[in-house]
């Protein structure tokens, strides 16, 4: 395999749009997800469009060892990991002392643990041969506390964090690493998260168009990149540190209030 991007959450929406992009852009694949039907149907879409390998790995990303599982089956067949994408993640809207805690611990495995364990089996060997890109699917929601997402919002606090200061790490080197950070998309993340019949979903944007941006910044080397927002919402992204915090938080809370 040559010029391999890893994508986890490949199954659907943005993961899925990712591996799109890498095979007719620059190169094979393995990609990662629970739904091996999904997958299978992806590398047979894949193979035939563009005439690049693509190796399917089905596994659950919250489990303890699966990140350890995921880089003993890529290093057993002796693929050299080019560039990683860590995309698997889900939200959940709710209060916090109303949601049911596996709910949220899922979560936290997937969005935080899963993303930073398999950074850092792939990440080394980057650094030892001094070439790779690192691309973090975060959210604008790490911008900012999250009403009724208080979880997600922190996991993606946590991802856009990690993300930028591992990148300063490895500042002289040629690894790079992104943080892509979309608004509202057009995936099945609004419905599994509960969200479908919120304001901040009412205009959702195409995965496609922000899965290419985050694509592009990685390619580029830059740290951050934001897709997927409308004016108003860049506005109060803009206004976020001016803003009185508890005015913040309503307005926050009441975009992701159902209607």
């Amino acid at each position: 395999m040559k010029n391999t991007a890893l994508i986890t959450g490949a199954s659907s929406g943005i993961g899925a749009e990712l591996a799109k992009i890498h095979a007719e852009k620059t190169g094979d694949l393995v990609i990662v997800a629970r739904r091996k039907e999904k997958l299978n149907s992806l590398k047979q879409d894949i193979e035939s469009k563009y005439n690049r390998e693509v190796l399917v790995v089905d596994m659950d990303l919250t489990e303890e060892s699966a990140a350890r599982e995921l880089y003993d089956i890529i290093d057993g067949k002796g693929i050299t990991i080019d560039y990683l994408i860590n995309n698997a993640g889900f939200g959940g809207r709710g209060k916090f002392h109303e949601r049911t805690w596996e709910s949220d611990l899922s979560m936290i495995k997937l969005n935080i643990v899963a993303l930073t364990d398999i950074t850092r089996k792939f990440l080394p060997a980057m650094v030892e041969r001094n070439s790779g890109r690192v691309l973090n699917v975060s959210s604008t929601a790490s911008l900012m506390p999250g009403p009724l997402q208080a979880v997600y919002f922190a996991t993606k606090a946590y991802v856009t964090s990690f993300s930028n200061a591992i990148a300063e790490e490895l500042h002289d080197t040629k690894v790079t690493v992104t943080s892509l950070m979309p608004g509202a998309t057009d995936t099945e993340f609004a419905q599994r998260a509960d969200m479908e019949n919120t304001d901040l979903f009412a205009k959702a944007f195409s995965a496609h168009d922000v899965a290419l941006a985050g694509y592009e910044a990685m390619m580029e080397g830059k740290l951050d990149v934001i897709a997927g927002v409308s004016w108003g919402q860049k506005m109060m992204m803009k206004s976020v540190g001016l803003m009185p915090k508890q005015a913040l938080l309503t307005r926050v809370r009441k975009m992701q209030e159902t209607n």
